[in-house]
């Protein structure tokens, strides 16, 4: 909705406003709506009343039957009259909106900057339909169309020597204005395929499904490149193979790297959904960083190394899975990566780079990213593996529950309860079929364009997630929430966050017996992270919203409080946000804080270097002695 009008409404608004360029077709159409129908009935009785003839009293007689029998059929004949030709100017209107028109020069060059106007509203503003919409312009389609016909039809019964006269046109020009007529509609045809071909509206209406179901499927690269900066994609698989989509902004000489990990029901698209000047992929770009986009598992695709791969085994994974599988892949990528392209445009730190690690790489995550990437740091650090990591920015961070809402509680008790079930009959959750992720998208656009729709369902999700006054709404009509594909989430892992809440401590998944965790763990119990804090050997911030009941601060202060008490260097920070706020809205104070943690890390200057200038030191003081 623009300025209280919906997209509809702002469609026709327009049309109406288009008063230079039609008044005169108008004009010429409503001669010609006269002359080719009958006349009103006063103008009919004044015509008789003028008209005379040898046999006078039986065209008088008549007269006055035809004038009796109009004003008994006035009423319908004039509504019919009114809707037919308010159809017809709609069309009229419409069809110069779609076509080019020849127009008087002044007339043009006002029309340039009506269109000119308008392509840059078009780019700025969205205008896909929902279905409340799309509805009301089905409706008025047929409406015009049923009106159309019985209008026709009563013009007919009513006038039958026109009728006859307009059959015997129509025989009698079958045979010789055929070949006019073929001739006609093949030139109408080049025609046509000449304006699809200059018009990139028109074709892009005519190759693209999503163009004619009035969606938005943008992905993540999509966004990037349309904003002017340089765009990658890297395949990854991981060792159970799953196969993730590691997106990036590219600056390959760059020593330094950021890795941004979305949360639940996210994806790549909310670091940069908030374009250039709110995005946080966007500003470290702009600050020299090599951007990474990480993608967990659980999209409706399914991609998978496994094509046949069914659903129930797809589905069949926790946060462990995310914390032990994902992101160990997807930051091995990023170090083979960048090792070798620091090879090619650092040829002179070869050395360096086969013994240490040439880059900085920090990670900024949001909620179960949060969770999942100290499960990651610290399952690493137990195995004594190197993680790679320089600084962890942690926002609202997954990993403590207990302290939530009654919602919570409620669904809490319905997963440890029914998890066996639900695992076996809905191994995820998400939305399967292409008709329903339209349906969904377009109904996004409902919610946004008519505010009381809106204002209801913002105020159902947000007292569904426990009084959060998140832009639910907003998130709603994200494109990666689109027909083609969709994130999701699995039954484990709303079973694992099910465990971690009732058991008050940040749990890595119970498998339900004592043989299977010591497989899994070496121990009969699942490890509680918490108690593994001191591993933890770079630096983490720690973020929280004050008004954020998804996790809330009380929440992030524990992670706090371990982590402190455990040595870890850790930093602690307010805002006064809901849980989608830190990444869906533009926020500057936030953006600016993630940036100056960010800018702490520096990457450490080439050993080669070091070495040159301690040699040239040594020899100075050689000579001065």
């Amino acid at each position: 909705m623009e300025n209280g009008v919906s997209s509809f409404n702002q469609f026709i608004h327009e049309l109406s406003m288009d008063s230079d360029t039609s008044s005169v077709d108008y004009t010429s159409g409503e001669e010609d709506f006269d002359a080719g129908y009958p006349s009103s009935p006063s103008s009919h009785g004044s015509r008789i009343s003028r008209t005379t003839s040898s046999n006078k009293y039986e065209r008088h007689k008549t007269g006055w039957i035809m004038f009796i029998l109009s004003w008994i059929l006035f009423p319908i004949k004039f509504l019919l009259r009114i809707l037919f030709h308010l159809g017809r100017m709609s069309y009229r209107r419409g069809a110069k909106a779609s076509f080019p028109v020849h127009q008087p020069l002044h007339l043009r060059s006002i029309k340039r900057v009506h269109t000119l106007k308008d392509h840059v509203v078009h780019r700025t503003t969205d205008r896909r339909r929902g279905v409340i919409e799309d509805l009301h312009l089905a409706i008025e389609i047929v409406i015009e169309v049923v009106f159309d016909f019985f209008h026709k039809a009563a013009h007919f019964l009513l006038s039958p020597t026109e009728a006859s006269r307009l059959a015997n046109r129509w025989f009698s020009s079958d045979s010789s204005g055929s070949k006019d007529i073929n001739d006609g509609v093949s030139d109408a045809t080049v025609q046509t395929a000449t304006i699809g071909e200059n018009d990139p509206t028109v074709r892009e209406k005519k190759t693209n499904l999503h163009h004619a179901m009035n969606t938005d499927a943008r992905t993540c690269q999509d966004v990037i490149t349309e904003l002017g900066y340089p765009y990658e994609a890297i395949r990854v698989v991981t060792s159970d193979g799953y196969v993730l989509l590691l997106e990036r902004i590219p600056r390959r000489d760059a020593r330094k790297a950021v890795y941004l990990q979305h949360g639940i029901l996210d994806s790549s698209m909310g670091w940069v959904s908030n374009g250039v000047v709110g995005s946080p992929a966007f500003a470290a770009y702009d600050q020299g960083y090599d951007v990474f986009l990480g993608n967990f598992r659980g999209l409706v695709s399914r991609e998978h190394i496994d094509k046949n791969i069914s659903s129930r085994q797809y589905w069949r994974y926790s946060i462990n899975e995310h914390g032990m599988e994902d992101l160990p892949a997807i930051i091995e990528k990023i170090h083979d990566t960048k090792t070798s392209e620091l090879k090619i445009s650092h040829p002179d730190l070869k050395e360096e780079i086969n013994e240490d690690q040439p880059y900085k790489l920090c990670a900024v995550c949001h909620s179960l990213g949060g969770a999942a990437m100290l499960m990651y740091v610290i399952t690493h650090r137990i195995e004594e593996k190197p993680h790679r990591l320089s600084r962890l920015i942690l926002l609202s961070p997954a990993g403590f529950h207990d302290d939530s809402s009654l919602v919570f509680t409620v669904f809490e008790y319905l997963f440890l309860s029914m998890a066996p079930i639900l695992q076996h009959i809905v191994p995820g959750f998400y939305i399967p079929t292409r008709f329903f992720r339209m349906l969904l998208n377009k109904l996004a656009r409902d919610f946004h364009n008519y505010p009381a729709v809106g204002g209801l369902v913002q105020t159902l999700m947000s007292y569904g997630v426990g009084g959060d006054s998140s832009n639910w709404v907003g998130v709603l009509g994200l494109p990666h929430f689109n027909m083609n594909d969709m994130p999701g989430v699995s039954c484990r892992v709303a079973h694992h966050l099910a465990q971690i809440k009732h058991s008050g401590k940040f749990i890595m998944y119970d498998y339900g017996n004592a043989s299977k965790n010591m497989e899994v763990y070496g121990s009969p119990e699942p490890l509680d992270l918490g108690e593994y804090y001191k591993l933890i050997d770079i630096p983490v911030d720690l973020v929280a919203g004050r008004e954020d009941t998804v996790i809330r601060p009380s929440m992030v202060r524990k992670h706090y409080k371990l982590m402190k008490d455990s040595g870890v260097d850790v930093s602690y920070s307010e805002f006064e946000y809901a849980h989608l706020d830190f990444t869906f809205s533009h926020r500057e104070e936030l953006l600016a804080y993630v940036m100056s943690r960010l800018l702490l890390v520096e990457p450490t200057p080439p050993k080669k270097q070091l070495s040159h200038k301690a040699m040239r030191s040594r020899k100075k003081g050689q000579v001065s002695s």
